[in-house]
């Protein structure tokens, strides 16, 4: 039988953007970590540069013994937290080297009114802006650095403050490099999203071709020989007469429900379905088709409730069902089956069995993809199912939670 999808259709571009978002969560555990390893690299370099700055410290300030630890922490603490707040860290660190400027002269012999560490740390960190903040925060962070050197510097040194801007520029060209090669990366990713999606739409298109061309082709033939045969024979009674008429009506559902599938196949959407899907609702007019067509089938009365279960549920009972008796009149025709279905609170219950003879039916995973097929749709909704020999007769028994869909209509 053939199968139809009951998923909602979902658009060209929601598709799109839900396989960007799955590729985000899929990296985003290696995200996490390499942010980790930049801490972790921040930590080493910040107790680096501590080491240096306790002991070189009183090369170039006047600082008391006792302070040295702590003006040392303040010059490298704000590295910690570089990676996590830019902006803050590089704030706090020219506010470290404002209070040390006016608070702590230089010795005679250093031409700068901080240590070479601390420099190191406050240029790194305006950098680290320049890579990771917003533009207004960049432009602050340049400005501010520009307006500190002018005021604190003097003569020659001056000219730092024009050469942190040639250093914000060269870091403000590797993030748009940075920037550039994911924007590439994530182009190269979406057009292999769109290879693939054309490739599939191909495949289907091609799986429509053969289907029309093979199964909708002689269906319609089956129709047309069914709709002439009382016509171009001759002593066809009123019983050949409805026969005929029966076949016609079974070839013209099978035709419907073929042409269906060519429509899911053949839309860019995948979903949209050309031929209302079959429910709960319809279980009774196949039942009493099938007994129609002549096959001795009886069935317990159906619940009133079938009709209201879930889209899915109901799709996959009457696929069940379906396929069921397909089974039963190939395999064991002429042979007594019955049909019982019961509705809970919390699911649909499916029992087909049918007689058999001593070697009707081949053994379970052997001949077509039927059993398989069944199986499949059960466990789509959540459910389950069985089919056996059962001493002399063939049975399917299905479990379908009523959870396991969505509301009928939806």
């Amino acid at each position: 039988m053939f199968m139809k999808s009951t998923k909602q259709p979902r658009p060209r571009r929601q598709r799109l953007r839900g396989l960007a978002r799955g590729a985000g969560r899929a990296l985003a555990l290696p995200g996490r970590l390499a942010g980790r390893n930049v801490d972790i690299t921040l930590a080493l370099v910040a107790a680096l540069l501590f080491s240096i700055a306790w002991p070189t410290l009183p090369l170039t300030n006047a600082v008391t013994p006792s302070l040295l630890p702590v003006v040392a922490l303040w010059e490298v603490g704000p590295l910690l937290l570089a990676r996590a707040r830019p902006l803050l860290a590089w704030g706090l660190a020219l506010a470290v080297g404002v209070g040390f400027w006016a608070s702590r002269s230089a010795l005679p012999d250093w031409p700068m009114p901080w240590p070479v560490v601390y420099f190191l740390v406050l240029l790194a960190l305006l950098v680290g802006v320049c890579l990771r903040a917003p533009w207004p925060e960049v432009l602050i962070a340049i400005g501010g650095t520009g307006a500190v050197f002018g005021v604190v510097l003097d003569g020659d040194l001056k000219n730092w403050a024009w050469g942190q801007a040639v250093l914000a520029i060269v870091a403000l060209l590797v993030r748009w490099l940075i920037l550039s090669r994911r924007q590439l990366a994530r182009e190269a990713e979406l057009g292999e999203v769109e290879r693939a999606r054309r490739a599939v739409l191909e495949e289907r298109s091609m799986i429509a071709r053969e289907l029309h061309d093979v199964v909708a082709h002689h269906m319609s033939l089956i129709v047309v020989q069914a709709q002439s045969a009382p016509y171009r024979l001759a002593d066809v009674d009123a019983a050949t007469r409805e026969e005929f008429t029966s076949i016609e009506r079974s070839a013209r559902a099978a035709l419907t429900e073929v042409r269906g599938v060519l429509g899911v196949l053949r839309s860019d959407e995948g979903e949209r379905l050309v031929a209302p899907v079959p429910g709960g609702g319809d279980v009774a007019s196949l039942l009493a088709s099938a007994q129609a067509a002549g096959m001795p089938l009886t069935w317990d009365a159906l619940p009133p409730t079938l009709g209201d279960v879930p889209a899915a549920v109901g799709l996959a009972a009457y696929r069940i069902v379906q396929e069921s008796l397909s089974n039963a009149s190939r395999h064991a025709p002429g042979e007594a089956c019955h049909v019982r279905i019961d509705a809970d609170e919390e699911a649909l219950h499916l029992f087909v069995a049918n007689a058999i003879g001593a070697d009707s039916l081949p053994a379970e995973g052997g001949g077509g993809s039927g059993l398989l097929g069944m199986r499949t749709r059960a466990e789509a909704v959540g459910g389950d199912l069985t089919a056996g020999r059962e001493a002399d007769r063939w049975q399917v028994s299905a479990r379908l939670p009523l959870a396991g869909g969505r509301p009928a209509g939806a």
